[in-house]
């Protein structure tokens, strides 16, 4: 006989399928019936007085009972697939600890290493024991203060006590899912909380190591273990950006068929990176950028734990001020400022130390990618900043693309572009600047081209601003929208005849060449006739609307 994994009651070998298909109501053996025979009593004890809790089971498959199954995160990379679930997952039974193969001896065993020392810290709401080790001890800092639940985690009203996100967990509805946002602003975190929370299985990998052939395989045990015990089964994919469209294909079908609870994790847009049929299958959660104020109880929160781990006391150069400075200093990146706190701690160790040189050690580049939105959200800024006239914020997000390593060449195209499009008839003489300093800017190179792309800009910021020419294109191209515009034939005297046909045809005969008339003046239509009349380039060089602040300013 064996343990069913559902109700965990003894049922007959060959039976256990069908008394799963039952709902666990036939096939069932009586245990009482039984007991003698099955008990194993001990040299001090009589059998009689063994509890059933005592009593060994016969040795099956089915060994651990289903109410001990917990979620446990497991990594996946491309070399290897280890999930661990709740069955080989440290459960204790009768003072000793079950354990697969592939985990080796457990605390109890001779063969642990004598030298490692376990340290039991406090379990959290899934009331999991946390082991820490010196492996753990040897992690980042970044590492270690990971939070362990939600209420952990600061500056993200999805997962805050009103969430909309929390709310979903709590309820035991957590939707496949796409968390964006920047590094450091706690999308691993979540995922793992959820998989703390819930009683799912839970099995984590990276879109940078990971091929279709291992997310299948996760696919078909899922789908295995959906069906042998009902539990679910959440996939954490981070990076997933990274995937090609056919490979973010493979979750469709899963996905959809409720098979993976996916949570897909990217710092990139997902309407750009991410297949608009996988996107209309998962909700997007934007997480926000953490705020000087979240950071700073970031790192307050590990300075306390490393007080509490450390029997030395930490260095009075690590006070407030420093705090406020590395907060400000991490952009909003929670990895970033729990790193260079780790800095700072080792730094402030050392004999002459002062709070300057720890200041002036802490390098950082500057935040920008040059694939990402950052790239199109600075270029854009310096462009607007132009347009607006102001030389200040144009100087500054040029310094700042150009600090970042941005391709100055790139810059110097939108100045062309800006010369015509924004300054335009109002200073013609700037488009031939523009196109002057992008080739300075090609024969030079940098350092020393910033210097007249700086002239370019400032010039550009400047000048008097016009947008006729650019306006009357894009009328004209709206014009090309209506029915039948695109298609008016071109008005037979201005057609050209280069062949005795096109000649007989009349094609060019009645077309008045402008440089014989005095002035250059003919009286001539150039517009199709169902056009003629029709203006598209506009008289003013600007528009007409006034801004309210303005007129709130004056006030």
């Amino acid at each position: 006989m064996v343990e069913c994994p559902i109700c965990s009651k003894q049922v007959q070998s060959a039976k256990i399928n069908d008394h799963i298909d039952s709902g666990c109501q036939t096939f069932l053996i009586d245990t009482s019936t039984t007991s003698s025979s099955s008990q194993i009593p001990s040299a001090t004890q009589p059998s009689s007085t063994l509890s059933s809790s005592q009593k060994r089971p016969a040795s099956s498959f089915f060994h651990t009972p289903s109410a001990k199954r917990q979620s446990t995160p497991v990594k996946v990379n491309a070399s290897s697939i280890n999930v661990v679930n709740g069955t080989a997952g440290g459960t204790k039974l009768n003072g000793g600890v079950k354990r697969s193969f592939d985990e080796g001896p457990g605390e109890d065993s001779p063969m642990q290493d004598a030298g490692t020392k376990i340290e039991d810290v406090a379990p959290i709401e899934t009331g999991r024991v946390v082991k820490r080790t010196k492996t753990n001890r040897a992690a980042p800092l970044a590492e270690r203060m990971r939070p362990q639940n939600l209420d952990e985690v600061f500056g993200q009203e999805l997962v805050g006590p009103h969430g909309v996100l929390r709310s979903l967990i709590e309820s035991d509805r957590v939707p496949s899912m796409i968390l964006w946002g920047a590094s450091g602003t706690g999308k691993t975190t979540i995922a793992r909380c959820i998989a703390n929370m819930v009683g799912s299985r839970f099995v984590e990998m990276n879109a940078t190591s990971s091929g279709v052939a291992e997310c299948k395989k996760i696919f078909n045990d899922a789908a295995n273990e959906l069906a042998l015990t009902g539990r679910k089964t959440i996939i954490f994919c981070d990076e997933i950006h990274r995937f090609s469209k056919s490979q973010q294909d493979v979750f469709l079908k899963p996905v959809e068929a409720g098979t993976i609870t996916l949570i897909g994790a990217t710092t990139e847009n997902p309407s750009f990176k991410v297949v608009n049929a996988l996107l209309s299958r998962c909700r997007t959660f934007t997480l926000q950028k953490l705020t000087t104020a979240d950071i700073k109880l970031v790192l307050s929160r590990a300075l306390q734990a490393e007080i509490s781990t450390t029997s030395s006391p930490l260095s009075p150069l690590l006070d407030e001020e420093l705090i406020s400075y590395l907060a400000n200093f991490a952009d909003g990146d929670a990895r970033t400022a729990l790193n260079l706190l780790e800095l700072a701690m080792s730094l402030a160790n050392r004999e002459g130390m002062t709070k300057e040189i720890i200041k002036e050690s802490l390098t950082k580049t500057l935040v920008y990618d040059r694939a990402g939105d950052q790239h199109y959200d600075t270029i854009s800024a310096f462009h607007k900043s132009v347009r607006g006239s102001d030389p200040d914020a144009a100087l500054y997000y040029l310094a700042r693309m150009l600090q970042s390593g941005e391709d100055p060449l790139f810059i110097a195209r939108r100045m062309v572009v800006i010369a015509s499009e924004d300054v335009g008839l109002a200073d013609n003489s700037l488009l031939n600047l523009a196109t002057s300093t992008y080739t300075a800017t090609q024969q030079i190179g940098m350092p020393e081209a910033r210097i007249p792309l700086a002239h370019c800009a400032v010039a550009l910021s400047l000048a008097p601003k016009s947008t006729r020419a650019y306006r009357g294109l894009n009328n004209a191209f709206a014009a090309l929208k209506e029915p039948g515009v695109a298609s008016l034939p071109v008005p037979i005297h201005l057609r050209n005849a280069p062949t005795r046909l096109m000649r007989e045809l009349g094609y060019g005969r009645e077309y008045k060449y402008n440089p014989n008339y005095k002035d250059g003046k003919v009286k001539q239509d150039y517009l199709p006739d169902a056009l003629i009349g029709r203006s598209f380039l506009e008289d003013r060089d600007l528009g007409t609307e006034i801004d309210p602040d303005l007129i709130m300013d004056d006030c």
